[in-house]
């Protein structure tokens, strides 16, 4: 039987913020802005006792569809979507595009091609967001996965053009745009002065800050065996990021077989580890989107041991059961 999860739904579960303690004279005074962009459902919370708090709520959404409008691969005058059709020339684009599509590059290479910005010509192929969901033509991932190469993204600093040197890549930056868009999101609201906050863009979560009483936000991780909103623990987390990548975040099932979205750039297909998610607690967002996607990849062992390299992270790896 075919059967296809609810992102919106998914996304913004996967995360749950939970507060244990009743809430006290200043939490209740906290404000809240929900709003479906970025493919997800999106919340910020402020949790500051300010006269111009909904003028700032409206401030961080303007910017999250202005982030959008450039980096998403689907609107027709994004900067991605420019570079994507532009036929192998040159793309001038926003200052914020290209500080995005290096830091994209810079993982690639980190990571050997293991997340690659240029999965974009496999990625177009699989829909999983169809209430009838197929599997791409085995012919056609063949051809799609011969133009994934991060190598083939060509930057001009003088000039602050991209080039995709292969006219048939093409970019996509799922795997890292939430992670900057948060972390952009956290300086505006610090300009305006905001002490505690809590960013939710569709389970990629960012605390300003902690709870006006000085205690720390529960973050509740998604157990994946689990019904949608069960969380396998909670973590507490003060002025910092948890995000999570897992199988379970995006799939569809054909001939009793799940398929998860996140893409093996040599395959074409689904990426095949022993783990149902990982989550990656740090200062940065953008770092905790990039590599939570690259340790699932890994699998456990190899996840580990890159997470005993680099102690400033903080692992949370969830295994297939």
């Amino acid at each position: 039987m075919k059967k296809i999860l609810s992102a919106a739904l998914l996304l913004i579960l996967l995360i749950i913020i939970i507060f244990f303690a009743k809430k006290g004279p200043s939490e209740s005074k906290s404000v809240s802005k929900t709003a479906f962009g970025l493919d997800t459902v999106i919340t910020i919370t402020i949790y500051d006792d300010g006269a111009d708090t909904e003028a700032t709520l409206d401030g961080c959404f303007s910017l999250l569809k202005d982030y959008e409008s450039k980096f998403s691969r689907t609107i027709e005058e994004s900067d991605v979507y420019k570079i994507n059709h532009a036929e192998g020339s040159p793309v001038l684009v926003s200052s914020d595009t290209y500080e995005l599509v290096k830091l994209a590059v810079s993982y690639a290479e980190m990571s050997e091609g293991l997340v690659d910005p240029t999965i974009g010509s496999v990625s177009e192929l699989w829909d999983f967001h169809s209430e009838s969901p197929t599997l791409p033509d085995a012919k056609a991932l063949a051809e799609a996965v011969k133009h994934v190469n991060y190598k083939n993204v060509v930057f001009d600093d003088s000039a602050e053009t991209i080039t995709l040197s292969d006219p048939d890549a093409r970019l996509d930056l799922g795997f890292i745009a939430k992670g900057y868009i948060a972390d952009r999101i956290k300086e505006y609201l610090l300009d305006k002065g905001v002490k505690s906050a809590v960013i939710n863009l569709g389970g990629n979560v960012l605390a300003i800050g902690s709870k006006p009483d000085g205690s720390p936000f529960k973050i509740g991780i998604q157990d994946p065996g689990k019904p949608t909103g069960t969380p396998y623990t909670t973590l507490d987390i003060t002025d910092k990021s948890v995000v999570s990548s897992g199988s379970y975040e995006r799939n569809f099932v054909v001939g009793g077989i799940t398929y998860h979205h996140i893409l093996d750039p040599k395959t074409g297909y689904p990426v095949d580890t022993n783990l149902a998610s990982a989550s990656i607690i740090t200062e940065s967002s953008v770092e905790g989107d990039a590599l939570s996607t690259y340790l699932f990849i890994l699998g456990k062992d190899k996840a580990e041991e890159y997470a005993s390299e680099h102690p400033d992270i903080e692992i949370l790896l969830i295994p297939n059961e």
